[in-house]
């Protein structure tokens, strides 16, 4: 497979700009990408001591994330052997690369990186919901930072990007919930509980504590009803008398 020309340009001007940089931020940019996925590791270790106090659905959900990862890898593995595209510190006329080029058979596209930095963060997300404004931009910097330092296209990171949140997120959900009985049911074993925390106490209503009285609104007083008046119409609406409302009355 031949790179579009599009990405082919773009990758000219970020690893032009790459070489303008400061020195020290060549090694940072290689080493960073080992870096991020040594944190995403340690962010399934956290997620999974997180949930030893939850129910069976999120233990579930912190045991299925580093299955998800896999999947995605997987899934961009098969990708890459299927399309074959070569790398564009060898395709590219007088490419500048930062890092070493990998050998002639390790393929470009998509890039199995951020198909992992996308899908580890897609699965901690599906986990832990509080860590996405943290994973989610970690995994795109670990993404752009393959073309940083050129041993990818824009594309190829792109497609790997999009790969591993769309394949581990779905895993992760399909995962979850096929282990949640089995979480369930290793919970009642000790060495179970050892792994995967107790299960959460059901609230159940204590016998010696009384229950609290309900309080019922107090009747508001009625008011008393005002003094009759009678009302005095204003000369023009009142009767006129008549000359039979005058007599005396034996």
């Amino acid at each position: 497979m031949r790179a579009p020309d599009f990405s082919a340009d773009l990758y000219r001007d970020i690893t032009e700009f790459a070489h303008r940089t400061p020195p020290w931020t060549h090694p940072v940019a290689e080493v960073g990408t080992d870096a991020g996925l040594l944190l995403f590791a340690a962010l399934f270790a956290a997620g999974w001591w997180r949930a030893r106090r939850a129910d069976a659905r999120a233990m579930g959900r912190a045991l299925s994330a580093p299955a998800a990862m896999v999947a995605a890898y997987l899934v961009s593995e098969i990708s890459k052997t299927a399309v074959q595209e070569e790398r564009p510190c060898r395709a590219v006329a007088g490419a500048m690369n930062i890092a070493a080029c990998p050998p002639p058979g390790d393929w470009s596209f998509p890039s199995n990186h951020a198909a992992i930095a996308a899908g580890s963060a897609a699965a901690i997300v599906v986990a832990w919901r509080a860590m996405a404004p943290l994973v989610l931009p970690l995994a795109a910097l670990m993404a752009f930072s393959r073309v940083f330092v050129g041993v990818h296209y824009p594309h190829d990171v792109a497609a790997g990007f999009l790969v591993g949140i769309a394949v581990a997120a779905a895993a992760a959900l399909l995962l979850a919930r096929a282990a949640e009985p089995l979480v369930t049911a290793l919970r009642a074993v000790p060495a179970g509980t050892a792994l995967l925390g107790p299960p959460p106490a059901a609230a159940a209503p204590d016998a010696a504590t009384p229950r609290p009285v309900p309080r019922h609104p107090r009747p508001r007083p009625r008011p008393y009803p005002r003094p009759w008046r009678r009302r005095r119409l204003p000369p023009r609406h009142r009767p006129r008398r008549r000359w039979w409302c005058s007599a005396a009355v034996p």
